[in-house]
Formats: C-alpha cells, sequence, structure tokens
C-alpha cells in the first residue's frame, strides 16, 4: 500500500488543507507516523472489565492507521457518535482528543450495570455508516480501498478491527495522569505548541473555555444506580 498515492476525500475544497503551526497537512503528518509507534498498540484479546465506579480509558484507531480522522466532516461524525453513545448509555465524559487516525476518550459509566463494548460499537458503528454513505455517493474509488473481502463478502473498514485499548481507572492520581497524557497527544505530534491550541480535544475546556466541540462532564468517582 502505497500512503503517497492516497487523497484523502472526506471534506470539502474548503477544508482539504488542515495544517499544523508548522504547516504540516493531514497527509504529511501521517507520512511522519509511519515511522511514529503509537504507545497503545491494538490488543485484539483484550478484555472489558466492566467495573462500579471505574473509569476507561479507550484508545481506538482507523483503518490501518489511515488519517481517516483529519477532516473535519469525520471529525464532527466522531464528536455526533460520542454524543449519541454516552447519552444513550448514560456515561460522562472526561476527557478526549480526535487525532488524524487514532481517538483517546475517557469515559465514566453512570450506572453499575453497564458494557462498554456496546458504547464502542455505537460509536464506530455511527461514523462507519456515515462514511460509507458519504463515499459511496462522493468517492468510489476510495470506498473500494477501505472495502475487503472476509470470505464471499465485502467489508467496509473505517476502523482497525479489534475492540482497541481499554484501561480500567480508579485513581484521581492515575486518571489526571491519563488526562494529561491525552491532551499532549497534538504537541508531541508537533500538530500545536500548547494543548488548548487542539481544537478537537477537551485540553480548551480544562483551559477554562466554553465555546467548545464537546462539552466535558464533572469529575466524580460515584454512580447514579
Amino acid at each position: 500500500m502505497n500512503i503517497t498515492n492516497y487523497d484523502l476525500r472526506f471534506g470539502t475544497k474548503d477544508d482539504e488543507r488542515q495544517t499544523g503551526w508548522h504547516g504540516q497537512t493531514c497527509l504529511s503528518v501521517y507520512k511522519i507516523n509511519m515511522e511514529y509507534k503509537i504507545e497503545q498498540q491494538l490488543r485484539k484479546t483484550i478484555r472489558h472489565y466492566n467495573i462500579p465506579c471505574h473509569a476507561h480509558f479507550l484508545t481506538f484507531s482507523c483503518y490501518r492507521q489511515l488519517p481517516l480522522l483529519c477532516r473535519e466532516r469525520t471529525r464532527r461524525w466522531l464528536i455526533g457518535a460520542i454524543l449519541e453513545a454516552k447519552g444513550k448509555y448514560k456515561y460522562a465524559l472526561w476527557a478526549y482528543v480526535i487525532m488524524p487516525e487514532h481517538v483517546h476518550l475517557i469515559i465514566y459509566p453512570l450506572f453499575k450495570m453497564y458494557d462498554i463494548s456496546s458504547f464502542l460499537k455505537t460509536v464506530k458503528q455511527s461514523v462507519a455508516r456515515k462514511a460509507k454513505h458519504y463515499l459511496q455517493e462522493y468517492n468510489p474509488d476510495w470506498l473500494d480501498k477501505l472495502t475487503v473481502k472476509r470470505g464471499s463478502k465485502k467489508v467496509f473498514r473505517f476502523w482497525q478491527t479489534g475492540p482497541g485499548y481499554d484501561r480500567n481507572i480508579n485513581s484521581e492520581s492515575e486518571l489526571f495522569e491519563k488526562i494529561h497524557y491525552i491532551h499532549n497527544n497534538p504537541v508531541r505530534r508537533g500538530l500545536v505548541l500548547t494543548p488548548h491550541e487542539w481544537q478537537w480535544s477537551s485540553a480548551g475546556w480544562y483551559n477554562g473555555e466554553r465555546n467548545v466541540r464537546l462539552e466535558i462532564d464533572d469529575l466524580a468517582f460515584n454512580y447514579i444506580q
């Protein structure tokens, strides 16, 4: 697969060139990422531990680590899906970052009985459906690139297969360490100079901004029912 021949068309011409502070496009950032190892690698055999009063640090990636989330369009789809899932299954959102090819979330279940896999399934399926419909109408070539054969069936892949990474958090010290880690992702990548400059994370909220893309819920290790 030669990524240099790829042109990611999930956006309009108005947002085709989203750059970092040093002028990198999402595609050039991805070329760098080909040599960059994300610390939390895909774990296909991961188990979800649905323990009351535990927060969950989640990581999931785009198919083959492609920068499918470098457009505002796909990022908005993801934000909408997160809002849908946390409302449907009653989770608090404590932190997030949307990177070009992966996502970090910290969520907290508001009920004793919950299932993280249902939350993830809702988020991923919602984005994948919108992406597939968009490509069917506007870019069939890219639809083919993201379609794989599974036996006699063809399957569209927006997300990397497997559940991603899920770490339980039950202490404030670890919670704040993970929030700091999440917010510094764009800085480590060189997309911005400071965490709150990246509009697609909760760093701005923690910096006192309230006109943000996705609001953050109160931090409290307790549950409703």
